[in-house]
């Protein structure tokens, strides 16, 4: 099969499709959809951060669209799903734990997750907790009360909470389900008892999986942007040498002087994106860990779109804001958003729509945009939407116009 020539419009549609971001679904979700979704991504990663839903569920929702969130939350109880570190925490199908259980045996070398002084200086305290969870059941960090004299804080955890996160960390311990979005611990042999490291397959293997999966997550990939999918360490799988093994499909984009890859299981796809008959139509709102986004690098040179989260940047120096939504738009990545749900009052605030610089604002653009913002500010439980202001600032009124009654312009 000779090389596919993809234009970056091309390319853009089918990784798009690959995320399941192509066009509108045709269907109501149910249940099996949220796990057929995080499958289809590989992983969806974990955020705690809630001005707007947190981000596994409204990862989803952008996928999805209305479903209810608490089917993620019974997929992690009923054991369909765990939770690892992949590409950071995330959410993994079940039957993927061999491929991290290497991971798990090697805890050391993931860094701050990990603190092999921690274990050895408080083996005691350690071996008490895993006695006391052996003995009473799952546990979660609020259980137990501060007795250190530290404020709560990030770095500041409990001694128990620091405990329950490395033996997660090694393996010990898994997380059996959430409760209001905290993790309930347990012995690994309790939660997932049909695992022997028997069946764990080598670390080369496993290396080839991740290369691989990241390839048919990403529907088309430079080599340069596969590790950081499941972030592997070096060194890494030689994608040149999986095509010539026959396990992956060398093409083309228009201006990229370098091949990209792509899966087999996409080889349909990629004919259709060539011919340019792969049409995005889907306008929805994206998380900031969306893996469409979350690797700034591949955001800029895909689609042109330079995103930084700025929830850890001081205020002062912020330019869009806290936690910006990107806004995708029928292929393309057309403007961020600073919202947050005020649930209470019913009310989704968008403090500002910033459009991407040279974006033309038709009236076109303009109704997909403020439908994406009404369908999530509906699913939030916000029947208010409430515009602050836009940047350009001409494009309040308009905005406010397609918005309807319920939009709420603050210079009105």
């Amino acid at each position: 099969m000779s090389d596919i020539i993809l234009s970056i419009g091309a390319a853009r549609a089918l990784h798009l499709a690959a995320q399941g971001l192509l066009q509108p679904r045709r269907r109501k979700a149910v249940k099996d959809d949220v796990l057929d979704t995080i499958r289809r991504m590989g992983v969806l990663q974990i955020d705690t951060i809630n001005v707007v839903a947190r981000s596994p569920y409204l990862v989803l929702w952008s996928r999805l669209g209305d479903y209810p969130g608490a089917w993620l939350d019974e997929l992690l109880a009923e054991g369909k799903l765990f939770e690892y570190w992949a590409h950071e925490a995330c959410f993994i199908p079940r039957e993927d734990y061999g491929l991290y259980r290497h991971r798990m045996l090697d805890p050391s070398a993931m860094g701050w997750k990990y603190s092999a002084t921690w274990m050895r200086e408080r083996a005691g305290e350690v071996a008490a907790l895993l006695a006391h969870i052996r003995t009473h059941g799952p546990v979660r960090s609020s259980d137990f009360e501060r007795s250190d004299g530290k404020a709560a804080g990030w770095w500041e955890w409990k001694p128990e909470k620091r405990s329950l996160e490395v033996l997660f960390t090694s393996g010990a311990l898994m997380i059996a389900r959430r409760h209001n979005f905290q993790r309930v611990y347990d012995l690994a042999e309790r939660v997932h008892p049909e695992w022997d490291d028997t069946r764990m397959p080598s670390l080369a293997q496993v290396q080839r999986s991740f290369a691989l999966r990241a390839v048919r997550a990403l529907g088309v990939a430079r080599a340069a942007w596969v590790p950081d999918y499941h972030r592997t360490r070096r060194p890494h799988v030689d994608l040149a040498q999986l095509a010539d093994e026959g396990l992956l499909l060398r093409a083309r984009v228009t201006g990229w002087d370098d091949p990209v890859y792509l899966h087999p299981d996409h080889a349909g796809l990629a004919q259709q994106a060539a011919n340019g008959a792969l049409a995005p139509t889907l306008s929805t709102i994206l998380s900031p860990f969306d893996p469409v986004v979350w690797d700034r690098r591949r955001a800029m040179e895909l689609f042109g779109f330079d995103y930084r989260l700025e929830c850890y940047t001081p205020a002062a120096k912020r330019r869009y804001g806290y936690f910006t939504l990107p806004v995708l738009r029928r292929g393309a990545l057309v403007a961020r958003v600073d919202a947050k749900a005020h649930r209470r009052e019913g009310v989704f605030e968008v403090k500002a729509v910033f459009f991407e610089p040279g974006v033309r604002a038709s009236d076109a653009l303009l109704r997909d945009v403020a439908g994406a913002l009404q369908r999530c500010a509906r699913w939030h439980g916000c029947p208010k939407l409430r515009i602050v202001r836009s940047e350009p600032a001409s494009l309040d009124a308009r905005l406010g116009e397609l918005l309807g009654s319920e939009a709420v312009a603050a210079a009105a």
